[in-house]
């Protein structure tokens, strides 16, 4: 179905920089990158796939199991997104919310055009109908000047919540929890700008460097662009293994090494952080055990702190064994939208986040990824991403917190502003 060939790449860092260029000329592309992030789960350092072959794209009603057939007919590669709002296919649920970004719940497509990069080894992948242009793209790529246009900063952003409104929010969720309707939500709030314009490529470019994450994505389709620096991975499967690993437990970075690794240190032991991630390493435990084999449902790690450029995080690992005839769509569809961005009881949490909150999620908090043809798959969690649609002028980016009974509203929207941090530099350019 497809042909392959192999190129040596002697600069790596500069080759994906080409690829990314030479991809804009395509209505359809997604390019993942993993920074050289050290990480114990990882297939290749980049990938792009451009240019649709197929491709199904759709509204959250009977979305899984439109995705599920798509995948098993073609077979093959094919790359995209789920958005959070797929949560009404999977419990019933409703969203009514204000939508400015106005993408569809799902998307993927089958690419003619694949590329996978590992260290300095490339592997090249394009359908039998394009096979004859391997030489002649790569060769073009390689050749490819840096031209990026730069983007002229954004002075209009907003906040669709003020910060008086974001305390009074969360004491209503706090009267959740006490109520014991829930033990913990995640709740968001959206920075936006209208009559906005800005370089995609460029924007997502600075972000990625100035966060350098192991699940940074560039997406394209059409006019719609998706620019993330995630650092948090969703769901992966490798053969009949199935691996999460939710972000629960945030801490800032500050350039003095001593006082840095002081701040990680008490972050692995503050027990409010701990307490957000088991709650949700129980709750993902809860998903995968909807698919796994009979007692196959372990965690390989508790409250692990990881460094990133911008802050620490805690990240928890969760892994089961696929029971006989589940299919890749089912494994996710059981565990989604992730626990980690969600709450718990997931199912109340979602119903209160949404009387809350004062914007469709959409896209943010879903997850962008792929599926191998053998059925193997690798998603992010759609989260330290800005959003454009281009057509509509639209700029958006939101973040969040957990918000758990020992919360204090004035730390989650601090917590809230650090995390928005390197988004509205980049559009600002401050």
């Amino acid at each position: 179905m497809r042909t392959t060939a192999t190129f040596a790449v002697q600069k790596p860092e500069h080759f994906k920089q080409q690829l990314l260029q030479w991809a804009q000329q395509f209505r359809e592309v997604v390019f993942l990158d993993s920074n050289d992030y050290k990480q114990q789960y990882s297939s290749y350092d980049a990938v792009l796939a451009v240019d649709a072959f197929t491709s199904v794209k759709t509204d959250y009603e009977n979305a899984f199991d439109e995705l599920d057939t798509y995948r098993q007919i073609t077979g093959d590669w094919l790359f995209g997104y789920l958005s959070y709002d797929l949560k009404n296919d999977v419990e019933g649920l409703a969203s009514d919310n204000f939508d400015g970004l106005q993408f569809p719940d799902l998307f993927f497509f089958q690419p003619k055009k694949l590329f996978l990069l590992k260290g300095r080894q490339l592997e090249v992948h394009y359908l039998k109908l394009c096979d004859d242009e391997i030489e002649a793209d790569f060769e073009q790529i390689t050749k490819a000047g840096l031209q990026v246009p730069d983007s002229q900063p954004l002075t209009n952003i907003r906040q669709r919540i003020s910060k008086q409104q974001y305390l009074e929010k969360v004491g209503q969720m706090l009267a959740h929890i006490h109520r014991g309707d829930i033990y913990e939500a995640n709740f968001c709030m959206e920075f936006y700008a209208e009559d906005a314009s800005i370089a995609p490529v460029s924007v997502y470019q600075k972000l990625n460097k100035i966060s350098g994450p192991p699940f940074a994505v560039f997406l394209k389709h059409h006019k719609q662009y998706l620019l993330s620096a995630s650092p948090e991975r969703y769901l992966r499967k490798e053969g009949n293994k199935v691996i999460s690993q939710p972000i629960k437990g945030t801490s800032k970075r500050t350039s003095d090494m001593a006082e840095d690794d002081a701040i990680k240190q008490q972050l692995a032991i503050n027990e409010k952080e701990r307490s957000e991630n088991i709650m949700i390493v129980d709750l993902v435990r809860n998903d995968l055990s909807r698919t796994a084999a009979r007692g196959t449902v372990a965690v390989e790690e508790l409250c692990g702190a990881y460094t990133f450029k911008q802050v620490h995080h805690l990240i928890s690992t969760v892994v089961s064994q696929v029971a006989e005839g589940v299919t890749p769509v089912e494994v996710i569809r059981h565990s989604f939208p992730m626990g980690s961005m969600t709450g718990a009881p997931k199912i109340s949490a979602m119903q209160i986040i949404e009387k809350l909150e004062e914007t469709r999620r959409g896209l943010y908090s879903g997850a962008v990824g792929y599926f191998t043809p053998e059925g193997d798959f690798d998603f992010n969690v759609v989260i330290r991403s800005i959003l454009y649609n281009e057509e509509r002028q639209y700029v958006s980016f939101s973040v969040g917190s957990a918000i758990t009974a020992k919360a204090d509203p004035a730390q989650e929207y601090e917590e809230c502003l650090l995390k928005a941090g390197a988004m509205r530099r980049v559009l600002e350019r401050e």
